[in-house]
């Protein structure tokens, strides 16, 4: 056959008048199995004939349809690319051929799977091209249709694809045990002409287990699939060429260890969610709720399934904050068990999703077409059980590309068609509209400027003509060595993730330190440049806490790593941390996630310090310091209790619930769902989750001039070693409280049988009503039938819990808050109300986000922070005698400090900061998981260094009386109410 003419140089002399588009360009020759292309020749002709599009073709001995299919329906091969309008390709364009001016006046266009819109730093310097030109920048794996659902994607044949490699990597792994299996004689994708003839040869290995069935030693095949979607569909209907029999997971403990299970089937189990997922709750799996909070979930895959199994296809993708498939952990679990059950049972894993590190935690690279399977086995993994086969290839649609490329091009010609018919002017129907949108979806970049959503990869954008650019996001992950920083600043780098409201004081703070670099990461880059605008020492960058990559990237390059972020993402960043053996600051409670960290933070050698804010922080090491004082005294402690609040000040709280939010409202919205213990006048009491509102006290005498009431926070008596105070029995109270205005609980326990604090259900507020109709769809909900969102049917359905007086102050509060229309005239509603979700979200999500609009602080607004202990001592040794007994209290009591500085933010991030920089100097030798009371050396320094900045516990002792003490006072508020 004569060779193709190739045109060396640009083409010209050619109709300007027509637009080009290049079918096909070269793929990077690195990428030596990439043979997919994303125009077929059908789909060039078409272009060509009805359309009057020129088209050009790189030339390329590679791909799956030779040169002369193309150059035979009109194609001209072209070596150089340069008056191509559109250039198409399957893989990201190396940096020596992108194109990125214009034609003809005209901006390029490129398509192409770019790997950039998650921010991945290898590919920035190709983004950057794009937004220092005009090109346009169109990613395949954006083009979505209006529901978010990919409309151009080779997923389907990625499961269709793994599915004979999952099996060849069992049978490899089955002839180390000495076993030959059906499976060897199954050829790999690649080794096949097209879809047709990969079907025919599992059909031939399926005919030989229906004959012959699985060797003995082996035991039945059990294979395993995840996910619902196109990979998974893929991975179904090639599985269903071989002998299959489906099953339910309750089957495979009796199949996988019974004599009497049949070999000659391939017994397959399509999981669900719900068949491994489960509610720490206990409570049964409920989709809407996983997703509202997967923090709330576990997978039992390696307990429920792993062990019986002989393969994992998996087929379900990973973001951090859910629950994994499988953790590293949970992996040696699954084998110790799979070695009871006997058989070759769970030994091999094909991770099709190809997720690093993610939802199985084992796979930790990708793999090759030329070397598909490696053995994971964690660093931590027990000698005695065998590592897992571990097949993860991630271009496993080119080991098909004849069919993945027909499909592939079958579904984007119609978008290249219409793309087409705009720019020739033509008339556009209404399906070219709807592919021009899809279009937009898919832009990254255009005419020089990032295309939301992607404006936040601004900041990681650097110039790809310049290696000596130093990029927000380092390129490698790996922290830099001491050779590779030696021309660099000596300075150490505090990383801050987090710009929310209290990051201010501990930006503030840090950067006194001119030793010390603070880069501060959010995905609000505007706001953290506005923290870091006033020092020289500190810079901002943006960061999507879910790109895992990015996350490493910077936890590898920082020194210490404090974490303001909400506590739901705390254990992924402590994970990046005891990866790269940096020690890391928080605020927050320490979770059990957190907690079941200690041993790997302990074998990493650094720190995990939690709960240094106020509450928890400043409160706990205010009350360890007390009590260390009392008892240098010779005094025992008999009673500790202990209060704390974040309110607005007195003339800003006249506003229903008496509250302001200056972070999230939902934190304050789900405490109320919490439970309580505590000890007050030598009577324990249990409050169960849910009841934590009917066990306010109504008034504590703590302030005068302040209506205060007080609810128990969380376990108090677990906080008694903590302090040092000896057996609870012991004690007359230990109790923990959390300090509003009088009316805050009432208020809420009323918004609660409203159902306004319902995680487990979901409202979709209509279009016509609004916020406005929030409280009549909750009502309605609560009681299974529909109440009218008007004053008389909301009234009547709030006194079926509440009283008259109580359903009265709900409904006008509830009127104040936008939640129902305006029964009143009065009060006028507010012009701007939040955007109304579009999707199904629970009702105490709805209410916060309500709340963190109307009892936002206002301009010119302030608020306080009080907290407050109260001890009773007597002298050790002595009987009980009230003569004898002291009351040592410790307050402080702060009024916002300046505009800009909230009382919260504060105390909060003060303390946060004190603790990190002695954790950055060396000066605490502790490691694991912590609190601040663990060590003097964190505690005592933090409370020193706050009084010194004039935040200082005001300390007092007096003569114990009958009735003065706060429990008496408490109980007595109890009793009357």
């Amino acid at each position: 056959m004569a060779r193709d003419p190739v045109i060396s140089g640009p083409v010209r002399n050619l109709d300007h008048n027509h637009f080009y588009v290049f079918s096909s360009r070269r793929e990077d020759p690195s990428r030596i199995w990439e043979r997919r292309v994303p125009l077929t020749p059908d789909a060039v002709k078409s272009l060509v004939s009805q359309h009057g599009v020129k088209v050009l073709l790189q030339p390329c001995a590679r791909r799956v349809f030779p040169t002369y299919e193309y150059t035979n329906v009109g194609a001209q091969v072209s070596e150089s690319l340069a008056d191509a309008n559109i250039v198409l390709g399957i893989k990201e364009t190396p940096l020596t051929e992108l194109l990125t001016d214009s034609v003809g006046g005209a901006p390029r266009t490129h398509f192409m799977f770019s790997h950039t819109a998650k921010g991945q730093s290898y590919n920035m310097p190709l983004l950057s091209r794009f937004t220092q030109s005009t090109a346009r920048l169109i990613d395949y794996e954006l083009l979505t249709n209006s529901d978010g659902k990919r409309t151009v994607a080779f997923g389907w044949y990625a499961g269709a694809a793994g599915v004979p490699e999952a099996l060849s990597a069992l049978a490899h792994d089955h002839l180390t045990l000495g076993v030959s299996s059906p499976f060897l004689l199954l050829p790999r994708p690649y080794n096949h002409r097209d879809l047709k003839a990969l079907r025919q040869s599992l059909r031939d290995v399926g005919a030989l287990i229906s004959q012959y069935g699985a060797p003995e030693p082996t035991g039945p095949y059990i294979v395993a699939l995840t996910g619902s979607g196109n990979v998974s569909q893929g991975a179904l209907d090639l599985l269903k060429e071989l002998p299959i029999r489906h099953v339910q997971v309750a089957d495979l403990p009796r199949l996988a260890s019974s004599p009497g299970t049949s070999r000659k089937y391939v017994y397959l189990v399509h999981l669900k969610p719900e068949d491994y997922l489960a509610d720490i709750r206990g409570e049964k799996y409920n989709r809407r709720a996983y997703y509202s909070h997967p923090e709330m979930f576990n997978s039992l895959f390696y307990q429920r399934v792993a062990p019986y199994i002989s393969l994992l296809i998996n087929g379900v993708g990973w973001k951090p904050g859910y629950p994994r498939l499988m953790n590293n952990v949970q992996l040696a679990h699954a084998q110790a068990l799979a070695r009871q059950v006997g058989g070759a049972r769970f030994r091999v894993v094909a991770d099709i999703s190809c997720d690093i590190e993610g939802g199985l935690e084992f796979v930790s690279r990708a793999a090759t077409i030329d070397d598909p399977v490696f053995t994971a086995r964690p660093a931590d993994h027990p000698q005695d059980l065998p590592g897992i086969q571990v097949m993860s290839v991630d271009i496993l649609p080119s080991e098909i590309p004849l069919d993945s490329s027909r499909h592939f091009s079958d579904k984007l010609l119609p978008y290249i068609k219409s793309l087409v018919r705009a720019q020739q002017g033509g008339t556009l129907a209404k399906d070219d509209l709807v592919h021009l949108d899809t279009l937009q979806r898919g832009t990254i970049a255009q005419n020089g400027k990032l295309q939301e959503p992607h404006s936040w990869l601004a900041s990681r954008v650097t110039s790809p003509e310049s290696s000596s650019t130093i990029m927000p996001v380092p390129a490698d992950p790996n922290p830099p060595t001491e050779s590779t920083t030696a021309h660099a600043s000596k300075k150490r780098r505090i990383l801050l993730l987090g710009s929310g409201m209290v990051a201010r004081p501990a930006i503030n703070h840090l950067a006194t330190r001119k030793d010390v670099e603070v880069l501060v990461a959010s995905n609000d880059v505007k706001g953290a440049a506005a923290l870091v605008a006033s020092h020289d020492n500190a810079s901002a960058v943006g960061l999507n806490v879910t790109d895992e990559k990015a996350l490493q990237s910077l936890v590898g390059s920082a020194d210490l790593v404090i974490s303001l972020l909400p506590v739901s993402f705390h254990a992924t960043v402590a994970k990046a941390c005891i990866f790269h053996k940096k020690h890391l600051v928080t605020a927050s409670y320490i979770s059990p996630e957190m907690k079941a960290l200690h041993n790997d933070a302990v074998n990493a050698d650094i720190l995990l310090l939690n709960e240094i804010g106020l509450d928890p922080g400043i409160d706990h090491c205010s009350a360890v310091d007390l009590c260390e004082q009392v008892r240098s005294q010779g005094r025992d402690i008999v009673s500790f209790v202990s209060v704390c609040g974040g309110l607005p000040a007195p003339e800003d709280s006249n506003v229903p619930l008496g509250y302001k939010f200056s972070w999230s409202p939902r934190g304050v919205l789900t405490a109320a769902l919490n439970g309580a213990m505590f000890r007050l006048g030598g009577k324990d009491f249990n409050f169960k989750a849910g009841a934590l509102l009917e066990s306010v006290f109504p008034d504590i005498p703590l302030v005068k001039g302040l209506s205060l009431e007080c609810l128990p926070n969380r376990d108090s008596l677990s906080y008694a070693p903590t302090y040092g105070l000896g057996p609870v029995e012991n004690l007359e109270s230990i109790f923990r409280g959390t300090l509003r205005y009088k009316g805050f609980s009432s208020l809420m326990k009323g918004f609660s049988s409203a159902g306004l604090l319902d995680l487990r259900s979901s409202l979709t507020l209509n279009s016509r009503g609004g916020w406005q109709s929030l409280l009549a769809q909750s009502l309605s909900q609560v009681h299974q039938t529909a109440v009218q969102n008007n004053r008389k049917d909301i009234s009547a359905a709030l006194r079926t819990t509440l009283t008259e007086t109580e359903a009265n102050d709900l409904l006008e509060a509830a009127e104040w808050l936008s939640m129902t229309p305006p029964f009143s005239s009065v009060d006028s509603l507010p012009a701007i109300l939040p955007l109304v979700p579009t999707q199904p979200t629970s009702p105490l999500d709805l209410f916060a986000r309500l709340l963190a609009h109307k009892l936002r602080y206002l301009p010119g607004e302030q608020d306080t922070v009080v907290l407050s202990h109260e001890i009773i001592s007597r002298p050790t040794g002595s009987r009980p005698d009230h003569q004898l007994d002291q009351i040592h209290t410790s307050t402080l009591i702060l009024r916002q400090p300046h505009p800009e500085v909230t009382a919260m933010a504060m105390t909060v991030s003060l303390p946060l900061a004190i603790a990190a920089l002695r954790v950055l100097d060396g000066k605490v030798q502790m490691r694991g998981v912590a609190g601040p009371t663990a060590d003097k050396e964190i505690y005592k320094p933090v409370l020193q260094e706050m009084g010194d900045l004039g935040l200082m516990m005001k300390e007092e002792t007096r003569r114990r009386l009958p009735g003065k003490e706060l429990a008496s006072g408490m109980l007595g508020s109890w009793k009357n109410h």
